[in-house]
């Protein structure tokens, strides 16, 4: 009996160790939630394996799910940028979950910092990032709109709302004035020239922004305005993660130009011609048929009252799609991504179109070698790039009708031979402009570790562009009816080719206290551009539009060119740190630009950076409150190469002239050759603290900076009598300082959930023209002064609008009661040059920008806001809608009358086709804050997504400019103060809301 019952007690035992080893060997499914302190979710933490190539990613709620072999043995270990890694045994657990420990400071935090990157914390220049979340928060159509409110000393001015057009960038001011101010873009380590809306944003990883010359002057000749460094998505390891985001926008002006209705608009007209003596209000009805038309008159008594506005714009919409596979290895990351956008503006004849296609891979061959790519492709349609249709309809008349009887659009609905219908550019294709545009950029690397710490790279970066533009205008399109003629068209095309080499050595070491760093370079660009242009009039059958120019009975132009530059570069930086306390960066880059004549090609560019983590001092190390401080400084000097090729050359131009009476061509010198241009140089100074408090709760910078341009490339004005009226120097110099400051922070951090963190940056920066050459202290013509900004408004100054009991004063200026009035600054009862003065500029005092995030559960609130303020705007709306003397519609206005003695704006008067000293009206106040946009998101439970065989699924909602308060909006009825320089008449200002899903497989 024993025997048997040890017998059973053996097969027992047995048959469990079968079952515990088949369990070990048999894949579970192990799913955990990770969490920060604050118990929180993190977003994005790979999981993998250790030893294996299987992992994953949190979600949106910071739940994770992997199948894992061998459960009693594995070990899984999460990652997580600015977070410990952390390693957990499973253990044979279907459920882990963790808590990760922040890295004290977040200074492990990898920052691009050009041909490499640093940690964070051994950085020594002024370097802002805007990371993928911050791109997320707002829906943009460019890159450079991502920016907008988002870094300190950065000002993105969008300067219209056309679908395709690109905001203006400046950072830390203009500091040229013929050469350029545009900063650099490099897009995946690659020089990136042309139009950036070519990169679809959804690809975007992060934009890193270089602002001191430390961190500018390793791109020596084209960093004195700025780099902005562009990281696409990349792999990652794990299995193949599908992600899908999708949005559409519903568009519509963000309102209407205020101008006067039938109303308003008759009485104007009868008080222009009041004040011509040309109405008398006893016989109004008789005196109406001398000053209206028949036409006019007809439609006053049938009652018309249009608005030209409401016929010619219609609601747009926006729409963006992309779809990308990500994964990967331990050797091999991969990532696939397709994308398409349109933005169909409120004009019928606008529209932005674009296809995209990312590719990206990083392949790790044997232990030292590693290669990769990444492309971008793109392709766009872009409709009515020149189109303004919306001028003909802010002029055409209210009391005038668009159809007649039959619904036949009216050629001249007034009789008026200057006034088309702007209805006729909708139909029957009168009005046909296209740009197609195709381009690849690519960023191909390999890389070998020759040894431990010194290791070569080769980066090369094909650049193709090609695009072809296609212009056709009918007879019966309004620029032509206005002009009269025939049928005209337009093609050009043009193609780019471009590439960038370079060869880059680092080498970094680490002995005892004591880390080294060292760069090498050696660099080649090169740019193609081959353009040709053809122009016609006469096209004998209009639905040939421009693509049978040979058909068309006169060339009116025929262009063609090739530009071509090079830069030859050598760079070496070395960087230096002792004991995580004080760190050193010394660059040094050589550039030679063929733009410039032999003997002036080349130029040096030094910097020097020194910075000192004070936290990292014994005494400091154990502070609770203060987790971060580093004081840096930097001096350097950079370049910017900003002219056009063989600009020192002088080019011919030819000409006809009389010869033995006989026609004949010949050419002249077009403009004065000049082969001692050089290099506008930068001189920048800068000072920066960085600091951390309570555990990284809050975290900030704050930066002083002094930049010197001096060999300023611009235009010194000649006699005519040489022959030319100018030729482009070095002449001046100008000045930028300014400083900045930038905080991020967590207001509230419940662990019940709700959450609430903020960004928040503020800058102030000062551009000055120290001097304009030959010892002059202005350029009028060109609007230049000593001691001002680089741009200002130099007019006479409206004081006011001259009333009847000045009527005496007025005559001495020959002036009469209900003109503009305008300050005599030398008292000499005389308005002339010397009257003349600096009314303002764009440049803001002050600008600010700031980024609200609430989250609570699933839930989350973004606001994104930003303030510009002190700068001053001009107006063309009312410079060319404020005519006043009744031949056009009018602005909406309290123009002055006898019995309506105002001082904003003048009588109007029938005898002047502009108010005398009309420009003057054009100058207000330019400051303003807006919320640039609400977004609301919801991210579903995990228990749903999980029924849905998805990994995440979240929906948002979002208004696109909802709230704009400006002085030129609620007092002077403009509709947006933003933009560059001059409030053009262009595309108008649009508001949107936006629905959008985002979901992982």
């Amino acid at each position: 009996m024993k025997k048997v019952f040890s017998r059973l007690i053996c097969m027992i035992a047995c048959l469990l160790f079968y079952q515990l080893t088949q369990a070990q060997n048999t894949p579970i499914t192990v799913e955990g939630n990770i969490r920060d302190a604050q118990k929180l979710p993190l977003v994005g933490v790979t999981i993998s394996v250790k030893g294996k190539n299987t992992g994953t990613q949190s979600d949106a709620n910071g739940h994770f799910k992997l199948q894992v072999k061998d459960a009693a043995n594995a070990v899984l270990v999460f990652t997580y940028v600015g977070f410990t890694s952390h390693e957990e045994p499973v253990k044979g657990r279907a459920i882990v979950s963790v808590i990760l420990e922040e890295d004290r400071k977040k200074l492990e935090e990898i920052v691009v910092v050009g041909y490499g990157a640093q940690k964070k914390k051994d950085v020594t220049g002024a370097i802002s990032s805007v990371g993928t979340k911050a791109i997320q928060d707002v829906p943009v159509t460019n890159p450079q709109q991502a920016l907008q409110g988002r870094a300190p000393g950065v000002e993105v001015i969008n300067n219209s709302s056309k679908p395709g057009d690109e905001p203006q960038v400046r950072i830390r001011g203009s500091r040229s004035l013929s050469a350029g101010n545009d900063p650099l873009y490099v897009v995946d380590g690659i020089p990136y020239g042309g139009n950036l809306s070519d990169i679809g944003t959804g690809v975007i990883q992060s934009m890193d922004i270089l602002k001191d010359a430390s961190a500018t002057a390793i791109y020596g000749s084209r960093g004195a305005n700025g780099v902005v460094l562009i990281t696409t998505q990349r792999g990652k390891v794990g299995k193949p993660v599908v992600s899908y985001s999708g949005s559409y926008g519903y568009v519509k002006q963000l309102g209407q130009t205020d101008m006067m209705n039938a109303a308003k608009y008759i009485e104007m007209r009868r008080e222009a011609n009041r004040t011509g003596g040309k109405y008398d209000d006893a016989n109004q009805d008789a005196s109406d048929k001398k000053i209206f038309n028949a036409v006019e008159y007809a439609n006053i008594k049938k009652g018309t009252d249009v608005n030209w506005q409401d016929l010619m714009l219609s609601p747009g919409y926006q729409t963006n799609h992309g779809i990308t596979v990500a994964g990967g290895s331990e050797k091999t990351k991969y990532t696939v991504g397709f994308g398409y956008f349109k933005d169909q503006g409120v004009l019928k004849l606008q529209s932005y179109e674009r296809y995209n296609v990312n590719i990206g891979l990083d392949q790790q061959i044997g232990e030292r070698v590693r290669v990769g790519a990444s492309l971008l492709g793109a392709y766009s349609l872009r409709n009515g790039e020149t189109y303004n249709g919306i001028d003909n309809a802010l002029k055409m008349l209210p009391i005038a009708a668009p159809y007649d009887d039959k619904g036949n659009l009216i050629t001249f609905p007034t009789g008026d031979s200057q006034q088309p219908n702007p209805l006729l550019d909708y139909v029957n294709n009168n009005r046909v402009e296209l740009m197609k545009r195709f381009r690849i950029f690519a960023s191909l690397f390999a890389e070998v570790e020759i040894t431990d710490g010194l290791k070569y790279r080769l980066n090369v970066g094909p650049d193709i562009q090609n695009y072809n533009y296609g212009l056709f205008q009918g007879k019966n399109n309004t620029n032509l009816l206005i002009g009269g003629g025939d049928a005209t068209a337009s093609k050009g095309n043009a193609q780019t080719l471009a590439y960038t080499v370079e060869n880059v050595v680092t080498y970094n070491k680490t002995f005892k206290k004591h880390t080294i760093g060292a760069t090498g370079l050696y660099s080649v660009q090169r740019q193609n551009v081959d353009l040709s242009t053809t122009n016609v009039r006469g096209i004998p059958v209009e639905t040939q539009q421009y693509y049978n120019l040979g058909q068309a009975l006169n060339v009116t132009g025929v262009t063609s060119s090739l530009s071509s530059w090079t830069i030859l570069s050598y760079m070496g930086r070395l960087n230096y740190g002792f004991d995580d306390r004080y760190l050193l960066t010394l660059t040094l880059r050589a550039d030679g630009s063929s733009r410039f004549a032999p003997g002036k090609k080349w130029g040096y560019f030094p910097s020097v950076a020194a910075a000192w983590n004070i936290t990292s001092e014994s005494w400091a190390k154990n502070n609770r409150i203060l987790d971060n401080l580093k004081l840096r400084a930097s001096y350097g000097r950079i370049g910017n190469t900003g002219i056009n090729p063989y600009a020192t050359q002088g080019l011919l131009t030819r000409i006809p002239y009389s010869f033995s009476n006989k026609g004949a061509l010949g050419f002249v010198p077009g403009d004065l050759r000049n082969p001692n241009l050089t290099w506008e140089t930068t001189t920048s100074s800068d000072i920066g603290v960085d600091f951390g408090l309570f555990n990284g709760r809050i975290t900030g910078v704050i930066e002083w900076y002094n930049q010197k341009t001096t060999d300023l490339l611009m235009p010194h004005l000649l006699p005519y009598s040489n022959g030319f009226n100018q030729v482009l120097e070095n002449l001046g110099s100008s000045r930028n300082r300014g400083w900045e400051v930038g905080l991020s922070g967590t207001v509230i951090d419940n662990p019940k959930g709700f959450s609430w963190k903020m960004d928040v940056n503020f800058f102030r920066n000062r551009s000055e023209i120290l001097s304009i050459g030959n010892g002059r202290t202005a350029d009028v013509g060109n609007g230049w002064f000593v001691g001002q900004p680089t741009y200002v408004y130099y007019d006479y100054k409206k004081t006011g609008i001259w009333q009847v009991e000045d009527a005496k004063i007025a005559a001495k200026y020959n002036a009469k009661p209900g003109e503009i009035r305008l300050e005599d600054i030398n008292g000499d009862s005389t308005i002339d040059a010397k009257d003349r003065q600096i009314l303002g500029s764009p440049q803001p005092k002050w600008s600010a920008g700031t980024t609200q995030r609430f989250s609570y559960k699933g839930w989350e609130l973004s606001i994104v806001a930003f303030a510009r303020m002190g700068s001053t705007i001009k107006s063309d709306f009312y410079q060319n809608y404020n005519t006043l003397f009744g031949r056009y519609n009018n602005l909406n206005i309290d123009y002055n009358t006898p019995s309506n003695p105002t001082n904003d704006f003048p009588r109007p008067n029938v005898n002047q086709e502009r108010p005398n000293n009309y420009q003057s009206l054009s100058y207000f106040d330019g400051s303003f804050f807006k919320i640039r946009n609400i977004s609301l998101a919801y991210a579903f439970p995990d228990a749903w997504v999980k029924n849905m065989h998805m990994a995440d699924f979240r929906v948002n909602v979002g208004v696109k400019q909802p709230l704009i308060l400006a002085p030129y909006r609620q007092t002077w009825k403009g509709v947006d103060p933003e933009d560059v320089n001059v409030i053009g008449i262009d595309a108008p200002a649009t508001w949107m809301l936006q629905f959008g899903i985002n979901a992982k497989f």
